[in-house]
């Protein structure tokens, strides 16, 4: 089966991108490079085509009970035009997928993975009981252009009268930008000031031409998955499919702040209760090396030679200019500044574990 290309998918090749495929889609991993994307993101704007995640619309009368039986957080909380990061359990726990979820004023929506979108439909439409409500997935109707860093307000300012400086981090609104009607979202998954741009398809090449016009001063820059996964890694944000899957649970992944146990009742709050009762065994660290090299996934975290945890994300930081990694350790050895030694092919590598996140951003 070919992979599905994203209505930018014309742009990344005039901008000269290396197209990968990914979650079923032809993505852009890179453009002048990863190290380059990644500064342009943390000192400067740049632009990525995320229009591979999921959308979901979920309304009707019983909307907001059913998400509250099926997401971690309480959505209660919600009021229209704000947006709340949450998480899916199975009932042993284990996490279905991370995702947002946007109140609107009749409806919500969810925003899920790329590479989750069929099985997280699947798993709503088997939990719909007897609630009164329409799930639609608009997935493929729903461009989706995330511009990302310090310069990323006052280049989209240009191109619109809504106050973005009034938007504050995890709301959003609905109105104009660049001559066309969107949602205007304060999220990101870089850990910089920016936004993600939920349009119609049939608009994304004007949007992408007019928003790199208008931050050409700022010398605004594509970027690709490559810089996607170094940027968020530097935030210690998880990546589904690495840091959490079916096999992780939201409280020894670092999420207990979105698993909100005393809520009436949720999928998998139950085993949940029992787990925080009983003590995380493992919990999910950030680390820096302190010698050359670079964690890799899969790869055996050590401590005094006897094997305590496993790598799940790695790469060379471009900011600090280090390996850095994400993994599971046990418990006990899960302390800020504790010495860890990372098992590469040849040599064991010394690591410090690190509070989050390892650079200075502002997202807010």
């Amino acid at each position: 089966m070919s992979e599905k290309k994203t209505p930018f998918y014309e742009k990344h090749k005039e901008y000269g991108a290396k197209i990968v495929p990914f979650a079923g889609y032809s993505m852009p991993i890179q453009y002048s490079g990863i190290i380059d994307e990644h500064k342009t993101v943390r000192n400067n704007v740049g632009v990525f085509d995320v229009s591979h995640m999921g959308e979901f619309i979920v309304k009707g009368p019983d909307a907001e009970k059913f998400i509250y039986k099926v997401v971690t957080n309480d959505i209660t909380t919600l009021k229209p035009g704000k947006a709340q990061y949450n998480a899916m359990c199975y009932p042993d726990g284990g996490i279905v997928d991370d995702l947002i979820v946007y109140k609107f004023e009749d409806h919500y929506m969810l925003v899920v993975n790329a590479s989750n979108i069929e099985k997280d439909f699947a798993w709503l439409e088997k939990n719909i009981e007897d609630e009164d409500l329409d799930l639609e997935n608009k997935s493929d109707q729903t461009g989706l252009l995330a511009v990302q860093g310090p310069r990323a307000l006052d280049t989209l300012q240009k191109l619109t009268d809504v106050d973005l400086e009034d938007i504050s981090f995890y709301n959003f609104v609905e109105g104009e930008l660049a001559g066309h009607e969107m949602i205007i979202s304060r999220t990101g998954y870089t850990g910089e000031k920016g936004f993600e741009l939920y349009h119609d398809p049939s608009v994304s090449e004007d949007l992408w031409d007019k928003i790199f016009e208008a931050g050409q001063e700022y010398n605004i820059k594509p970027a690709g998955l490559g810089a996607r996964d170094t940027l968020r890694m530097e935030m210690k944000y998880a990546l589904y499919g690495n840091d959490i899957d079916k096999t992780t649970n939201p409280l020894e992944a670092g999420l207990s702040w979105i698993t909100k146990l005393d809520k009436d009742d949720f999928i998998g709050q139950e085993t949940l209760k029992k787990i925080k009762e009983e003590g995380v065994v493992r919990k999910s660290v950030i680390f820096e090396l302190k010698e050359r090299g670079i964690p890799r996934h899969d790869q055996t975290i050590l401590k005094n030679g006897e094997e305590v945890g496993i790598v799940t994300s790695g790469t060379q930081s471009p900011t600090l200019e280090k390996g850095i990694g994400i993994g599971y350790v046990k418990k006990e050895y899960s302390s800020s500044g504790t010495e860890i030694e990372i098992q590469s092919r040849r040599k064991s590598l010394t690591a410090e574990i690190k509070k989050p996140p390892l650079v200075d951003s502002s997202p807010v």
